[in-house]
């Protein structure tokens, strides 16, 4: 991990985590860069980005479908594939051994994060979140292109952590066994139970014993993260105890990812992705839920 030569503390650019424009501009032409546009919105959001990438995107960028990258038997919402079928989908995009990859998407730091833990997941750390993401670059009127990128074939060898994702049944043992910290990046309305859920069928509320640290709260106004010092503020204010391990969890394990960087972000590596998040949670019966009048 790249760090800073005051106090130990992490570089503002770290290609293992989040990189600025101004480093992705510098880069731009590096034979090893892979850029993505991982581009994704709630349905709710009225927004077409496969659309929006055709319309224009960073010079080379290829676009990382969320919804087609996942495993097609689950009938959660994208969920992380098998590793056959993400090497395969990488292989298609010349995304491969050797390569640094930065993604980064519309919204300005959203659903890269997603994609970052994702290629983390697969073993692959060379991998950065453009912090401010597309809207940051096109407000610094930095170069777009429509074209489609010339794509060349290159192996990926994937290699699994299954300690970075967590399923409904190790997320139950956790809060009881209170060993972990979950962490919930939705906001405080749905966390609360207060607002219904965008997706049908599912219970308001939160997982009981989980903290909630809204993803909004570890950003900027201008979509950008927030320095190290004060996301660990932010997680500490909410109540979240950091020498635990945490699971990170949210709508549909899209913003919990977020929540997974600014982890990273802090030195904090002792943490994992309720993949499933609320849209199993919130559906499945045979688990308790919580909400702001009820106890934990």
């Amino acid at each position: 991990m790249t760090r800073g030569r005051k106090g130990g503390e992490m570089a503002e650019d770290d290609p293992r985590t989040l990189v600025s424009t101004e480093w992705l501009h510098r880069h731009l032409k590096d034979p090893d860069l892979r850029v993505l546009d991982a581009s994704w919105y709630l349905p709710d959001a009225g927004r077409d980005p496969k659309a929006e990438y055709a319309e224009a995107h960073v010079p080379g960028a290829r676009f990382f479908d969320i919804d087609d990258v996942s495993d097609a038997r689950s009938e959660l919402p994208h969920m992380a594939p098998p590793p056959e079928k993400f090497m395969s989908r990488m292989r298609q995009m010349g995304v491969g051994d050797g390569h640094q990859v930065v993604v980064y998407d519309g919204a300005g730091l959203f659903s890269a994060a997603r994609v970052w833990w994702l290629f983390r997941l697969m073993g692959q750390m060379d991998v950065a979140v453009l912090d401010g993401g597309f809207p940051k670059w096109r407000a610094e009127e930095r170069p777009v292109e429509d074209l489609p990128p010339v794509v060349r074939d290159r192996h990926m060898t994937v290699r699994r952590q299954a300690h970075m994702v967590r399923d409904v049944t190790q997320v139950s043992a956790a809060t009881k066994l209170g060993d972990h910290e979950v962490v919930d990046a939705r906001s405080p309305s749905r966390f609360c139970g207060d607002d219904p859920e965008p997706r049908p069928g599912l219970r308001a509320g939160h997982i009981p014993g989980s903290k909630n640290v809204h993803y909004a709260t570890l950003l900027t106004e201008d979509g950008t993260m927030k320095a190290p010092e004060d996301l660990a503020r932010v997680f500490e204010e909410a109540g979240v105890d950091l020498g635990k391990p945490v699971i990170t969890t949210c709508g549909s394990g899209v913003t919990a990812a977020i929540l997974s960087l600014a982890l990273e972000r802090i030195g904090r590596t002792d943490h994992s992705l309720y993949d499933g998040s609320w849209s199993e949670w919130g559906a499945s019966p045979t688990v308790p839920v919580a909400t702001a009048t009820s106890r934990d």
